[in-house]
């Protein structure tokens, strides 16, 4: 049997429906390599289901699970149940809601999901998969604030800034991003308001498409650059809000 394909997921924000539909539609297999960029709650309501579909998924696919702010932010909610106004009005509400309903027990379970997610993974071709961002020139591994790797958005405002036909070769090209033949991130949405594909600048991509509002989930197949897209995820969940 063949290797299977290398695919990346942005930003779901409990959008659970649109996550088997994509999975669907790029007939996703146990011989794919997942790469998820993190931000699976906060914004629909099925927070604590999208995380038992993510375990299950686990379980008989090729997974990683890059850490994203959000994720963090609800890991720190079941800890603690301290009250985070900012939290709850960026899709936290939902997602307390969602946990609500659970036993203590699937919090537990749920807990030690996001202690295990990943910072940032680095491939055997050199390419860089992280929520957000990083600062250190020298790379990932010398960062000095972990917490960058999901809160960052200065990486993809360099990248934005740079003329699209720079080449790496170019002395002008930034360190930071030389120091990797790609890089994946989220955390930053393209639109809020409508469809989006994901974008490249530079050698950064950015497959947040804004899932957590008017939006769709995209996939995509890094070696191809084959995209796929869920329907709007508003109109899985014609009765919310998300983070509109």
């Amino acid at each position: 049997m063949g290797k299977g394909r290398t695919l990346v997921i942005g930003d779901i924000h409990s959008g659970l429906k649109a996550l088997k539909q994509l999975l669907e539609k790029a007939k996703a297999s146990p011989e794919d390599e997942i790469i998820f960029l993190g931000d699976y709650v906060d914004g629909w309501s099925e927070a604590a289901e999208t995380i038992d579909f993510l375990m299950e998924l686990d379980r008989g696919h090729n997974c990683r699970f890059i850490r994203g702010n959000h994720d963090e932010l609800c890991k720190a909610w079941l800890l603690e149940q301290g009250h985070n106004p900012t939290w709850l009005m960026h899709g936290g509400e939902m997602t307390r809601q969602s946990y609500d309903k659970r036993k203590q027990e699937d919090w537990k379970l749920h807990i030690r999901f996001f202690e295990r997610l990943e910072n940032y993974y680095l491939d055997a071709k050199n390419r860089l998969f992280l929520h957000a961002g990083f600062t250190n020139l020298k790379g990932v591994e010398f960062e000095y604030f972990p917490e960058l790797f999901y809160w960052d958005r200065t990486l993809w405002e360099l990248a934005r800034a740079l003329p699209q036909n720079l080449s790496t070769e170019e002395v002008d090209y930034p360190k930071r991003l030389r120091n990797y033949s790609e890089i994946y991130i989220g955390h930053t949405p393209l639109s809020k308001t409508a469809r989006i594909l994901p974008q490249q600048r530079a050698n950064v991509w950015n497959m947040d498409t804004g899932a957590a509002f008017k939006g769709s989930l995209s996939m995509m197949d890094i070696d191809t650059k084959e995209v796929w897209q869920s329907d709007p995820v508003q109109s899985f969940y014609p009765k919310e809000r998300g983070r509109n």
